[in-house]
């Protein structure tokens, strides 16, 4: 069994080699950005270069980002002892692309990485996209060979991410791991997707819009890529 060390390893190394800067963890508590409490996602820190504000020396970064999702949006502290897979405080692991590739190549990136570095089962593996992202849904069937029934279309915010109530945010598709018919649950979509049979371990997020105000959502500068993966999730199913 990998250690934990020898997971975050692999994952910022990989991106190393395909052309991402490695950055370090930023605070728990952000920066200059009064909208949030805690960091709840490793794009919090990169949030003014989705939107244009800033500049950076790299346009692809990779980063094991320490997080809390104790409140907020993204508050996972009332689901903490009764599911197998939420956490107050935990690192993720994240690649991001800030005008430079998009859809296609984070979704072949994810695949290479999963299934050839770490090795996980194809037969093991399914994924969800946006109801009306065809474009996402046909490059999963190109590069991994997933049938239709394993590329579950889900019309909800489940699959349309955001940091909070402003900010960058856009469709995302989730790889979802399959525990095996021993542990109850069900697919995501489904009536008892709650379940801790079918655990999403990475979330690809297609960023393309800022949300400003409640009613106000515009275009980003340049689509960008921002993904997340819970290192434990991870390490749990390897």
């Amino acid at each position: 069994m990998a250690s934990v060390s020898d997971i975050r390893r692999t994952f910022l190394e990989y991106f190393r080699k395909n052309g991402h800067e490695v950055v370090d963890s930023s605070p728990l508590v952000p920066r200059n950005d009064p909208t949030l409490m805690f960091t709840n996602a490793g794009m919090v820190q990169f949030k003014n270069v989705f939107t244009g504000l800033e500049k950076r020396t790299y346009t692809r970064a990779t980063t094991s980002q320490k997080c809390v999702r104790a409140g907020g949006k993204h508050n996972d502290l009332e689901n903490v002892g009764y599911t197998a897979r939420h956490h107050t405080f935990f690192e993720m692991l994240g690649n991001f692309s800030f005008g430079d590739y998009f859809k296609e190549t984070a979704i072949e990136l994810a695949w290479k990485l999963i299934t050839k570095e770490y090795g996980l089962a194809k037969d093991k593996l399914l994924v969800t996209v946006y109801h009306t992202d065809d474009e996402a849904a046909g490059y999963w069937k190109k590069i991994s060979g997933l049938s239709e029934d394993r590329i579950i279309r889900i019309p909800t915010s489940d699959n349309f991410w955001a940091m909070g109530e402003t900010g960058p945010c856009g469709p995302c598709t989730e790889i979802f791991y399959d525990h095996g018919e021993h542990i109850p649950g069900g697919p995501p979509g489904s009536a008892e997707q709650d379940g801790d049979r079918f655990i999403e371990i990475w979330n690809l997020v297609f960023m393309q819009y800022e949300q400003q105000t409640k009613e106000t959502r515009v275009p980003l500068p340049k689509p960008s890529i921002d993904t997340g993966m819970g290192l434990e999730r991870l390490a749990a199913v390897l």
